[in-house]
């Protein structure tokens, strides 16, 4: 294996991982596809940040999608409260409406850069070692690992929270803790993760980082930590075999991840099911 095949390697394992974490707790809220159309609405947000630092990566991208995924939560929660209408319909307008409305500024604004349409929806995370930072390691690999540090050291200190406002909303608030608070938190984190895992895998992929090794991981998941974990190894795992894979069959390495995500739920779920059935 070559330094650059481990460059890649390392930045799709950590971003991963950024993208396991949050997931357990989208998979447990029952809101998965809040991640995916959190990884779509972020785009407006990216291109502004372009436009006003003029770097298309870095900490103003990921501040400026951060802002705009706790921009679209507040949204999602206005119209489906306030407007009384129905929370999947609520998602869907506002996403779509976010979404279509980055590609327009990449469109208009960003043709002069290597921000483009393609870029945004697939990611391209072969080009991570010819985008060298500090101690010439690609940038990616620093951002995802500062993230993935911050991520961790979130859900130990917050363990509390996010676990009692995930399986208990009602009894969150009579305890004195705030599960809006908690929500928006979440949201952060998803938004963190998705604009880390842009230039890697794009926006279609996201979503299968964020909802498929944390889905495998609750079908032998009893409590929270443990989903943690099992939702981080297969992530890793998976994306080693689809790295070999995609290697091998010189094919799209975001692909391959995703695909492989699918099918090692698929697998667990088909072990888990023979395994009752014999037992």
């Amino acid at each position: 294996m070559s330094l650059n095949d481990a460059y890649i390697l390392i930045t799709a394992c950590l971003v991963t991982v950024a993208c396991a974490i949050p997931g357990c707790f989208l998979v447990l809220r029952k809101m998965t596809m809040f991640g995916d159309a959190i990884s779509h609405a972020v785009l407006p947000g990216i291109v502004a940040a372009y436009m006003l630092s003029g770097n298309i990566g870095g900490w103003p991208m990921i501040f400026g999608a951060t802002v705009i995924g706790l921009a679209l939560t507040w949204i999602i929660e206005f119209i489906h409260k306030r407007m009384r209408v129905s929370a999947d319909a609520s998602i869907g307008i506002s996403y779509t409406f976010l979404f279509a409305l980055g590609l327009i500024l990449v469109s208009a604004f960003t043709r002069q850069t290597d921000l483009d349409q393609d870029c945004v929806l697939y990611g391209e995370i072969a080009l991570v070692p010819f985008d060298l930072g500090w101690l010439e390691i690609p940038r990616q690999i620093w951002i995802a690992g500062i993230l993935d540090l911050l991520l961790i050291a979130i859900i130990v200190f917050g363990y509390r929270g996010f676990w009692i406002s995930t399986f208990d909303p009602s009894y969150a608030t009579v305890a004195g803790l705030s599960a809006v608070f908690w929500h928006y938190l979440l949201m952060a984190m998803v938004s963190l993760s998705t604009v880390t895992a842009f230039e890697s895998v794009g926006a279609i992929m996201v979503v299968s980082l964020l909802s498929g090794p944390a889905a495998t991981a609750a079908l032998f998941s009893k409590s929270l930590t443990r989903m943690i974990y099992l939702a981080v190894i297969f992530g890793v795992v998976s994306c080693i075999i689809a790295y070999a894979f995609a290697v091998y069959l010189d094919a799209s390495i975001a692909g391959c991840i995703a695909v492989t995500n699918a099918l090692t739920f698929a697998l667990a779920a088909l072990f888990k099911r023979v395994f009752r059935t014999t037992v």
